[in-house]
This record gives structure tokens, C-alpha cells and sequence, in this order.
């Protein structure tokens, strides 16, 4: 598993690890961390953080979830939004038309997608924009909360209360997306 440490700002430490896990050869996952170069930028713009994990065959979800990361970068990056949540949702936007244009233009890739979850804090401020079942998690005095729901089928069962959360991981369609960037509307 290789583990890549990022430089960043005094106040943080970033580091990423993949694991492709037991079901396959490749890893679909994308990852960024930015920051804005100047000071007065990164009082405004904070920090980005953007996961990506890509769906609809090898080269499709790679190609998905590195489309993904990148424009949430471009877009939160030029998005002359001064409030941080909107520039992030506005980046997810983005990056699903991106993706959809890629799979029209390529169509060796129909059908990629990838779910996505997207962070930034400015200041002391926390903000974050989630699509799929990438989770994000608050980890604060030694208590773990939970701050995304899964975009999934299992998810929704769970939610309505016909199964309960202990049982999902071992449901055959805990994999079923119902939202994801570039598919659907």
C-alpha cells in the first residue's frame, strides 16, 4: 500500500493511502490536496481535500475519478463564490458534466462514474460537498461521528428502517449506488 505525505501549511499534515482490497487487480481512486499559493487566498480559500472513487470498468473509473478531482480543484479554485459550501457544490456540478462530456466524447467509457466527497476548511470552518458512498468522518476528542449518508441502495434500506446498519455491510447490493458523478441526471 503505498502512503504518500503531502507538504502543507503550518497547522496541518496530509497523508494518502489505497488499498485495491481482495476483489480486484487495479485501484480506481483519486486523490488531491491543495492549497492556495498566496497568503490572502488562503485566508479566503482554505484548504482542499477531494476524494474520487471511480466506477465502470479499469480505465473508466480512473479516468472518472481523475476527471472529478480535478475540476472540484479548477472550479473551487476560480469560483469567485465567497461562500466556500457553494464553490464546493458548484465543483461537483462541474465534475459531473465533465464526466458525462468524457463518456460521450470516449465511448469505450460509457457508463464510468465515481463517487466523490470534497472538504475544505477555511479558518476553523469546516465545509464539504458528497456524492455516493465515499463517508466522511468528524474524528474530535476521541469521539467519531459520521457526517455523510450513503448514496446507495443499502443506504436507503437502512434510512427507511428495513435493515438495520449492523446487517448492511453484509448485503450482496451494499455496492448499488443511487447517485454518483456521471450518472444520471
Amino acid at each position: 500500500m503505498p502512503v504518500d505525505c503531502i507538504n502543507t501549511k503550518p497547522g496541518l499534515e496530509v497523508a494518502t493511502l489505497t488499498d485495491v482490497g481482495r476483489q480486484r487487480l487495479n485501484n480506481e481512486d483519486s486523490f488531491l490536496y491543495w492549497e492556495p499559493e498566496s497568503d490572502g487566498e488562503f485566508a479566503s480559500k482554505g484548504r482542499l481535500a477531494v476524494i474520487a472513487d471511480g466506477m465502470g470498468g479499469y480505465e473508466g473509473g480512473q479516468e472518472a475519478s481523475r476527471l472529478a478531482v480535478e475540476t472540484v480543484r479548477y472550479v473551487y479554485d476560480r469560483d469567485s463564490e465567497t461562500d466556500p459550501q457553494t464553490a464546493l457544490v458548484n465543483g461537483l456540478r462541474s465534475a459531473h458534466g465533465s464526466i458525462q462530456r468524457f463518456a460521450v466524447d470516449h465511448p469505450q467509457f460509457a457508463g464510468m462514474g465515481t463517487t466523490c466527497t470534497a472538504v475544505s476548511i477555511v479558518e476553523r470552518r469546516l465545509y464539504f460537498a458528497h456524492i455516493g458512498d465515499s463517508r466522511l468522518y468528524l474524528i474530535r476528542a476521541g469521539s467519531v461521528s459520521r457526517l455523510t449518508r450513503d448514496h446507495s441502495y443499502v443506504g436507503r434500506l437502512v434510512e427507511s428502517g428495513i435493515v438495520r446498519s449492523e446487517d448492511a455491510e453484509s448485503l450482496p447490493q451494499r455496492h448499488i449506488l443511487t447517485a454518483a458523478l456521471g450518472s444520471g441526471d
